[in-house]
């Protein structure tokens, strides 16, 4: 497709769809390539020569959070792997390239509905972030997005808000961000596709919150979409963004509404789930059905999985930020497709759906799917571009401010390890706030989660390499979080550390960034709390007295008992402090300057045991 404007694809929405927008308001908040016939109407040779079956495209993605722009550092890399076995790191993800990826793709192919899983909005870069994501809902607009499953992050900033993400409206508080060509405020038009939540439903009537599934029908054919979040999203995002929520489980809930899609006569049904896994191998090209042992994929999405009635017939996931294209089999014993597309818009995957018109529903043994580089060689789609410097205007003041300095690359979201030096980083700056606030501030905690990206050496723009400014600060911390102070005894810190890699975080572990003075041994050969060497935790280099009493610091969401961690959540005496991003920005223009940068810090505070 040219960057002209086009047409709108068979199958678009041409109204809002909200379930519950009232309520919402009330709440206050394979690798195979594509066969030559894809897209193609197959005959059967029957009367008058009808063509039986139809290969639908499903295009997919899934965790975009907002990276408008192509991710710096290791985020914005995936990992191929090459012929002679060797792997090659591939720069990729930006809207822009994202936007010809899906045109390409859909090239020749009538029938292309394309759906993401989730987290499209929330912990965004701040050219995003700053507007409350209305730069990203306008760029999915233009991406011709038809569907999409709510994930955790949908809720960061509370119901209300997802509720005007959908239905358009300026903000609450901010108000309009753009004007018209006569300067008066521009009305936020929100999105022009679906956001399905079948397992998010009001506490107070039992309804869910936005349209459980959505029909896709084009020409006859219809294919049904159920979107859903992961039932543990409370454990993970602030309790006021999901105040007057109540989380369903996703066996039980895709399984309901399959039924009604079926009595409904819709035969073929996709889910969109805000839940994965993680495969065997970082490779985005690694066969996930390959024999051997270790292979394949683990984690939550494979008991999903096999729950989910076969009826449905392939699943769109995220949340991991990983990328597979795998069979699971469902509760028949019959292979299915599940599929993810890493993160941050680096890659898409296209599936194949053999439709066939007599019997409504999807030929399985006939699916296909691979996913795709969204590689940066190629041309950017000029409206992207045009967006991006509508917002980049607006934003620019803030974001090229020099808040620090660093002597290399420090990083932290994808450092792929339980220990980054940017989450040590974050840790004492943190802590370094609560002895502002508190002299007899012991020790700060940090959420890996809270970290959405790598501070990179090299300028993204013209501030010069080792500068990091306002905006590259933001897209590491973008949360506006509050560094907060509790009491907590020895023994509720112990516990913690332990409930990182026990209970709900047994499967994934959590693993808290520390700050300095804080040492333990992670025993990986041992399982659940016992990973967790009790007699090794020290704070600068004593043994923690499980009677006497620590001044903790840690985030909001932490202090609330976030990422699994409850004993976090008994903390006593609260202080609470600056955001966490002032926190960090502070901490840098102390502790640095042109002529002295800040090094990576060593990551040496958890002793790994393998």
């Amino acid at each position: 497709m040219s960057a002209t404007p086009q047409p709108r694809r068979p199958g678009r929405r041409a109204t809002r769809v909200l379930a519950a927008a009232a309520s919402l308001a009330t709440l206050g908040a394979l690798a195979a390539a594509l066969p030559a016939s894809a897209g193609q109407d197959h005959a059967d040779g029957g009367k008058g020569g009808k063509k039986r079956t139809v290969d639908v495209q499903l295009l997919s993605f899934n965790d975009f959070h907002g990276n408008l722009q192509p991710p710096a550092g290791s985020s914005g890399q995936v990992t191929e792997k090459q012929h002679d076995g060797t792997e090659k790191k591939i720069d990729a993800g930006g809207v822009e390239y994202l936007a010809t990826s899906l045109r390409t793709a859909r090239k020749a192919h009538p029938y292309s509905v394309t759906a993401a899983a989730g987290d499209l909005i929330g912990a965004s870069p701040l050219l995003s972030g700053l507007f409350h994501d209305e730069p990203t809902i306008q760029a999915m607009n233009k991406l011709d997005l038809d569907v999409t499953s709510v994930g955790n992050h949908e809720f960061d900033e509370g119901a209300k808000e997802l509720a005007r993400m959908q239905n358009g409206g300026c903000h609450p508080k901010d108000g309009c961000f753009e004007k018209d060509k006569k300067g008066k405020p521009k009305k936020f038009e929100g999105a022009d596709f679906p956001y399905l939540a079948a397992n998010v439903t009001n506490e107070r009537t039992g309804k869910p919150i936005l349209k459980p599934y959505w029909v896709w029908k084009h020409k006859g054919v219809k294919v049904g979409f159920i979107g859903v979040t992961l039932e543990g999203t409370p454990d993970i995002v602030s309790a006021e963004g999901i105040k007057g929520l109540k989380f369903h489980d996703e066996i039980k809930t895709v399984n309901k509404y399959a039924k009604i899609l079926d009595k409904q006569g819709v035969k073929s049904i996709v889910t969109l789930i805000h839940e994965g896994g993680s495969p065997a191998s970082q490779t985005y090209n690694y066969d996930c059905d390959s024999p051997g042992a270790g292979d394949g994929i683990s984690g939550p999405i494979t008991a999903i999985a096999k729950g989910i009635t076969p009826k449905v017939d392939a699943l769109v996931t995220g949340h991991t930020h990983a990328a597979y294209v795998c069979t699971i089999p469902d509760p028949s014993g019959k292979p299915r497709m599940v599929t993810s597309a890493s993160s941050y818009g680096k890659l898409y995957t296209d599936t194949t759906l053999t439709y066939d018109r007599r019997t409504k529903d999807i030929v399985r043994t006939s699916v296909k799917s691979a996913n795709h580089v969204v590689s940066r060689a190629q041309a950017k789609a000029p409206d992207m571009t045009s967006l991006i410097n509508r917002w980049d205007k607006l934003a620019a003041p803030i974001a090229n401010r020099p808040v620090g300095y660093i002597s290399a690359d420090i990083p932290g979201r994808g450092a792929g390890v339980p220990e980054s030096p940017l989450g040590d980083l974050i840790a004492d700056a943190q802590l370094a706030h609560a002895k502002s606030l508190d002299p007899e501030a012991d020790l700060a905690l940090m959420n890996p989660g809270g970290i959405r990206s790598d501070l990179v050496h090299k300028a993204s723009g013209s501030e010069g390499d080792g500068v990091v400014t306002y905006g590259e600060a933001f897209t590491v911390q973008p949360f506006s979080n509050t560094v907060n102070l509790v009491d907590l005894t020895g023994a509720q810190l112990v516990t913690a550390l332990k409930q990182q890699v026990s209970g709900a975080n047994e499967a994934s572990p959590k693993i808290l960034q520390v700050s300095d003075g804080l040492t333990y041994t992670l025993d990986l050969t041992k399982s659940g709390a016992d990973r967790v060497v009790t007699d090794s935790i020290k704070l600068n280099g004593k043994a923690l007295d499980p009677a006497a009493t620590y001044r903790v610091a840690l985030n909001a969401f932490l202090a609330g008992g976030g990422d699994g961690l409850p004993e976090l959540g008994k903390g006593t005496k609260p202080l609470v402090g600056a955001d966490d991003l002032k926190a960090f920005n502070d901490y840098l223009a102390a502790n640095s300057s042109a002529d002295k940068p800040i090094a990576p810090p060593k990551a040496d505070r958890i002793t790994i045991v393998k």
